[in-house]
């Protein structure tokens, strides 16, 4: 017994010596990583999840302008010198400096349609993102008749470094508020739809879950789910060992997966290791949603889904998405729609067996419960695209022309490019010269020597735009009311 007892002992400590050595590694390789600015030290004050459940959407919009008045005050106004250069957002002078717009889409906003409302659609964007992603949605509801509310979530809109201590139940609590500003908008008779981006796909998933439960919640009409988070890869749960050496003060960096200038107006670009760890946090909250009302059998009461997935997406795990949700939804008009790879494209021939096989393995065999679009080459030696559809209930797929094409340079979407069309003025490959936010990133993908850089090659190099957006557009259209005037 003596001898057993021994050999845990050195085991055990053997595993923390192990252990130690690991986190002094991870220290010191992040050391290497560049030193920290004030938007990774300074985050602005944001009303507490108490404060969210008890306040009301004017009560929000005023909180939000102190936060972005703390910004200036204690991040702009305070820049050193390296710091104070055109390609940082948080410097005055930037062209890309986000209150130089006419419209800071970091913060939360309200489009009313010009004639009578028909309905309120709320739109949630996604993790490290802004209100600036789904504004292309908004400005659709808001022609079709319907309030748009797009709410920045807490630690989302001003520094990176808010979202070192944010959880997911904060995203939340801002969802409940904004959808009692939508509540009180429709009235009792109007109808309310939700778009989602992303972790606020999760989100709006989780509140019409939370709602089939809950009367004092309304219940969502239609639910638009763009790029949605229903699963990441497992390893994010351990995420937050990664950030056990920021504990002492001379290894901040470990707090941080990625540590970039902050070149986007309105998307972080610098991600902590907590972001990581709240994405699987939530879609592990909203697996267990799913499930306990799967056995409770109330996910009839579930309104109509329309979700839009490249089949290539490096960070969200759409089989997840397919599997965890369209697999338990009932027949009720539900559609998904995927893109597929380009498979025409300049470097067709270095895509993976994985990637040329997706549409083909991510989807069940049919009948499904719900109608499947696939958008792929409508033939072998062209890049004019069609959509394959699949209605609910059926196993054969009729082709319908979409009068769109693949770029030739273009291998795949991605998962940031499904909500922007090619003419966005930020991320498109062909940006409306009036649509201007100071610089284009859709169009930076140049060439030269990678060592050159300061920023990884993928952040220039993966798509950000769709070329099928009008196409998405009509989807999320149908059914809505005629376009006013």
């Amino acid at each position: 017994m003596g001898f057993v007892f021994r050999q845990v002992r050195r085991l055990l400590v053997l595993l923390v010596v192990l252990t130690a050595l690991a986190l002094v590694g991870r220290g010191f390789l992040a050391r290497m990583e560049p030193p920290l600015e004030a938007w990774h030290t300074f985050a602005p004050t944001e009303l507490t999840r108490d404060e969210l459940g008890r306040a009301d959407w004017p009560a929000y919009l005023a909180r939000e302008a102190k936060l972005m008045e703390e910004i200036r005050t204690h991040v702009a106004d305070r820049l050193s010198p390296a710091a104070r250069v055109p390609g940082n957002r948080y410097f005055a002078d930037s062209p890309i400096y986000p209150p130089r717009f006419a419209q800071d889409w970091n913060r939360s906003f309200v489009i009313e349609p010009r004639g009578p409302v028909k309905g309120v659609a709320v739109f949630l964007h996604g993790l490290t993102d802004s209100p600036y992603s789904l504004r292309h949605f908004a400005n659709l509801y808001a022609q079709r008749g319907f309030v748009a509310l797009g709410i920045r979530l807490p630690a989302h809109g001003t520094t990176p470094a808010a979202l070192k201590s944010a959880e997911w139940e904060d995203f939340m609590a801002a969802t409940r508020l904004v959808m009692r500003e939508a509540k009180r908008r429709a009235g009792g008779t109007l109808p309310v739809h939700v778009a989602g981006y992303s972790n606020g796909a999760a989100l709006a998933l989780m509140y019409a879950l939370d709602a089939l439960d809950d009367p004092t919640l309304v219940k969502p009409a239609r639910l638009v789910l763009v790029s949605p988070m229903v699963g990441v890869t497992p390893y994010a749960r351990f995420a937050p060992l990664a950030g056990w050496p920021a504990v002492v003060p001379y290894f901040a960096q470990s707090a941080w997966l990625s540590i970039l200038p902050e070149f986007n107006p309105f998307k972080y670009n610098s991600f902590p290791v907590n972001g990581g760890y709240q994405s699987w946090r939530l879609t592990q909250a909203l697996r267990d949603n799913i499930t306990r009302h799967l056995k409770a059998g109330r996910l009839e009461g579930l309104p109509p889904v329309l979700t839009f997935q490249s089949l290539l997406d490096h960070t969200v795990v759409a089989r997840d998405m397919v599997d965890g949700l369209y697999g338990h939804l009932p027949a009720n008009g539900s559609e998904l729609m995927l893109f597929d790879v380009n498979r025409l494209a300049q470097l067709n021939n270095f895509l993976s067996v994985i990637a040329l096989d997706a549409a083909e393995t991510l989807l069940p065999p049919g009948p499904r419960p719900y109608r499947t679009t696939i958008i792929t080459n409508s033939a072998p030696d062209t890049l004019i695209a069609s959509a394959r559809i699949t209605e609910a209930g059926q196993t054969t797929a009729r082709a319908e022309p979409l009068g769109l094409a693949f770029p030739p340079e273009v291998y795949s979407l991605s998962h940031i490019a499904v909500p922007f069309p090619l003419q966005d003025g930020l991320y498109g490959l062909q940006p409306e010269p009036g649509d201007d936010f100071g610089i284009s990133l859709g169009t930076a993908a140049g060439r030269g020597e990678f060592s050159a850089l300061t920023i990884p090659l993928i952040m220039v190099m993966r798509m950000s735009s769709n070329p099928f957006f009008p196409y998405v557009l009509q989807k999320v259209g149908e059914g809505l009311p005629p376009a006013q005037p």
